[in-house]
Formats: C-alpha cells, sequence, structure tokens
C-alpha cells in the first residue's frame, strides 16, 4: 500500500515528498487568510478585523478539540500500519471519526445559543459594534461546526495513508474557493462580515465532504468499519494527542488575554494590529507548522516497524529544514513585513499603521528560537510520549508567554506585549532543548 513509502523511498527524498506537499498547502492556506484580511480589512474596516481577532480563539478550542483526537489517533494509526496492523488502524480512524461528527454537533448547538454572552464574557472592553459583529460570525460558524473541525482532522489521516499530495490538492482547492467566495460576498455583494463567515464555512464543509468521501471502501491503507477500540486504547489517543490539544487552548487562552492587554493598553486599534500581524505571520510561521505534520507519520511509521536509525535520519532533515526556514522568515518579516500591512489597512488609518509596524518589526524577532520548541514538541508527540510534548507545549504556547506578559506590560505598556513574543519563544526552545539533551534517548524514547 502507500505507506510502505515511509520506510522504502530514500529519507532525503521522502522529506521532499512529504514537505513539498506540505509547503505549498501551508502557503495556499497562507495566501487564503492573507486575502481574508485584506477583504476584511479594506471592505468592512477595523472593527470587523477586531471582531475577528476576539471570536478566533474560540473557533481554535474547537478545532482544537478534533486535533486532540486526530493528532493522538494518527500517531497510534501510524505505529500500526508499520506494524502491518491495518485493520485496527482502520478500527481507530472510524472510531475517530465517528466520535469528531458528534463532539461537533454538540458544540455547534451551545455556540449558536450562547454565541452572545460568550462574546461579551471575552472582550469586555470592546465596543457594541465589534460585539455585535464578533456575535454574528461566530453563530455562523457554529451553523456549519458539524463539518469544520473534521476538515482540519481528516487531514492527519490522509497523510498517514501517505497522501500528502492529495492532501494538498483539497486544501488548495478548499482555499481558493473561500478566496473566491469571499470576493462574491464581500466585495461583490457587500455581505460584510457575515459574507466573510459564509465564505470559509461553505469551502471548509465542502472540503470536508470531499476528504471522506475517500475513504470508502479500501482505495486508501484506512477504510470505514464496524466496531469500537477499548476504553484504555481511547484513553490513549486522548494522551498522545493532548499536548497538541492543550497547546491549541492555550494559545487560544493566549489569545484572549492578549486581547483584554490590547484593548487595556492600546484599545481597538491595538487588536486590529495583532490580527494584522497574525495574518502576516500565517504565510511565514506555518511553514514549519505544515512540515512537522508532514513528517510526523513517516516517523511514527518507523518508530512501529522499529527503524530507528532512518528515524534519527528524518528527525535530522527536519530540523536543518525547519530552522532555515526560520531564519528566512525572519528576514522577509523583518525587511518585507513593513510593505504587507499596508495591504490591510486604509491610507486615512494612520495610527493604525503606526502601531501595526512596531509590532511587526519587534514580533520578527520570535521566528529566529520558535522553531524549536515546535520541532521537539512534534518528536515526542510522533514517538507516543505524550508527557514530554505536553510539558514543552504548555510551556511554549501559554506559562512562559503569560507570565512574560504580564511582567513586561507593566513595565513597558504596549512595547512590552509586542516583546513578549520573541522572549517566549527563547525561554521556550531552552526548554525544548533541555527536555532533549536530558534524556537518555535509548532507554526513554526507544
Amino acid at each position: 500500500m502507500h505507506t510502505n513509502l515511509f520506510v522504502k523511498l530514500p529519507p532525503r527524498k521522502l522529506f521532499f515528498h512529504c514537505a513539498v506537499p506540505a509547503a505549498i498547502t501551508s502557503v495556499a492556506g497562507a495566501l487564503y487568510t492573507v486575502v481574508d484580511g485584506i477583504f476584511v480589512g479594506r471592505f468592512i474596516g477595523e472593527s470587523a478585523l477586531a471582531a475577528i481577532s476576539i471570536t478566533m480563539p474560540v473557533i481554535m478550542m474547537v478545532e482544537a478539540l478534533a486535533n486532540m483526537i486526530a493528532t493522538g489517533a494518527s500517531v497510534n494509526i501510524a505505529i500500526h500500519l508499520g506494524k502491518k496492523e491495518r485493520e485496527t488502524a482502520s478500527r481507530i480512524f472510524s472510531f475517530s471519526v465517528k466520535f469528531i461528527l458528534t463532539l461537533s454537533c454538540l458544540i455547534g448547538l451551545a455556540g449558536f445559543f450562547f454565541a452572545r454572552p460568550l462574546v461579551m464574557t471575552l472582550a469586555p472592553g470592546a465596543s457594541a459594534e465589534v460585539i455585535g459583529l464578533s456575535t454574528t460570525y461566530l453563530q455562523i460558524y457554529a451553523l456549519f461546526a458539524p463539518l469544520i473541525p473534521i476538515y482540519f482532522a481528516t487531514d492527519n489521516f490522509l497523510r498517514d495513508c501517505g497522501q500528502p499530495r492529495t492532501s494538498m490538492m483539497i486544501n488548495v482547492a478548499t482555499q481558493l474557493l473561500n478566496v473566491l467566495l469571499d470576493y462574491i460576498l464581500i466585495v461583490r455583494l457587500g455581505q460584510g462580515i457575515t459574507g466573510a463567515a459564509i465564505g470559509s464555512c461553505v469551502a471548509l464543509a465542502l472540503g470536508s465532504l470531499v476528504t471522506l468521501s475517500l475513504f470508502l471502501g479500501r482505495r486508501l491503507d484506512l477504510y470505514y468499519t464496524q466496531g469500537t477500540i477499548p476504553l484504555q486504547k481511547f484513553f490513549r489517543l486522548i494522551a498522545n494527542g493532548a499536548s497538541e490539544f492543550f497547546s491549541s487552548i492555550a494559545t487560544s487562552i493566549m489569545s484572549l488575554v492578549l486581547n483584554i492587554f490590547l484593548l487595556k493598553y492600546g484599545g481597538t486599534s491595538a487588536v486590529a494590529a495583532f490580527s494584522i500581524v497574525m495574518y502576516i505571520d500565517s504565510m511565514l510561521g506555518m511553514l514549519n507548522f505544515g512540515i512537522c505534520e508532514a513528517l510526523q507519520p513517516a516517523i511514527s511509521y518507523c518508530y512501529g516497524a522499529r527503524r530507528f536509525l532512518r528515524m534519527t535520519i528524518i528527525f535530522r532533515i527536519v530540523r536543518i529544514a525547519m530552522m532555515t526556514i526560520a531564519a528566512t522568515s525572519f528576514l522577509l518579516m523583518l525587511l518585507a513585513g513593513p510593505f504587507a500591512v499596508q495591504l490591510f489597512i486604509r491610507p486615512e488609518d494612520s495610527g493604525l499603521m503606526e502601531i501595526s509596524l512596531t509590532a511587526i518589526t519587534i514580533f520578527a524577532f520570535s521566528y529566529l528560537p520558535g522553531w524549536i520548541d515546535m520541532c521537539y514538541s512534534s518528536y515526542f508527540t510522533a514517538l507516543d510520549r505524550p508527557v514530554l510534548s505536553l510539558i514543552v507545549s504548555l510551556c511554549g504556547t501559554l506559562l512562559f508567554p503569560l507570565t512574560i506578559l504580564c511582567l513586561f506590560s507593566h513595565l513597558w505598556g504596549l512595547i512590552g506585549i509586542w516583546l513578549m513574543f520573541p522572549a517566549a519563544a527563547l525561554a521556550s526552545s531552552g526548554l525544548a532543548l533541555f527536555l532533549f539533551k536530558v534524556v537518555d534517548k535509548s532507554s526513554q524514547i526507544y
């Protein structure tokens, strides 16, 4: 089957086979995000940018629940496929899909009816206009909730099947449709933030339906099957996906806290500036994330097949690639970022322009150490070592950033908030390297 390539292709060729589609997918997703931000910023305005920034952490939390199951299942699936246990792998896959769909339906119902109270709790200092826009955006996402989280989950399963190119094509087509719908609904029809939400949701829902249909029959290494999995196995899936889940939750919580601090020290303009920085970051930062996810099934498969030397070589190549991308991203953000900022801001918003330029210049330095904790956390997850991965993820996404945010904002106000990003990245990368060095790999990992 297709997963044989994980042990048959030379490591460098395997890296490019998996990483290039992931890179193209990341660039396509990033381009969509940037274009979406341009549409919102140019044709709806600053309040809409702030509204999306406020609601996005909630959406990320929902996706994190699905990703927790998908990531934990993906690692176990790849290990079982490495052991040639296809039926067991398919049973885990089928159970995971059903569980995510059921969970998404329940969350969608709750999100639709409690959207406004939730927004008011998350952004107590926001204006009535921003609260109204945030509520609308969140309720539309809630209506499509059953099919949105599964879109991000099934991407993991396609890579488990050795189908990175298929995953790439579906993702690129979804993002292109998203851009087209945004143009029609926002620019041509003037539907504002309602159009932005509908465009994103329709494209993702269609992408989910296409991906789910690929697993029908036995064309891929994974297929739908009856039965369930032992409770112990289910808890193991949750444990192994917990680092990614808590990382996403921590990131979402951190975004919510950041919005509160930004509103306090810089008002709506500071929240909008943060949103712009995140839009631009999606063009660069997601490349390394894509590489981690793309090679994780290969490392897990080799681990299950007990091809430890090959696994080590693959991980070495991943580290070199991520370090190169991080250095390039730093230079691009520092040199080209100020020009990119202008795409999101109307000429009359000079105050927003000034805040955004300061933010993006400082944020650029977070790329230099920022790849390290992501790389090692993903590696620990691939080896079914959730505790190590969880420690790195939680410290890197919540504990270090929150501590530094409180200290730096008290000392330097809004500038301190921007300085938090490179300082937290440096601290978390140091922890990741420390854990990797002190753990005896021969006895603790292998």
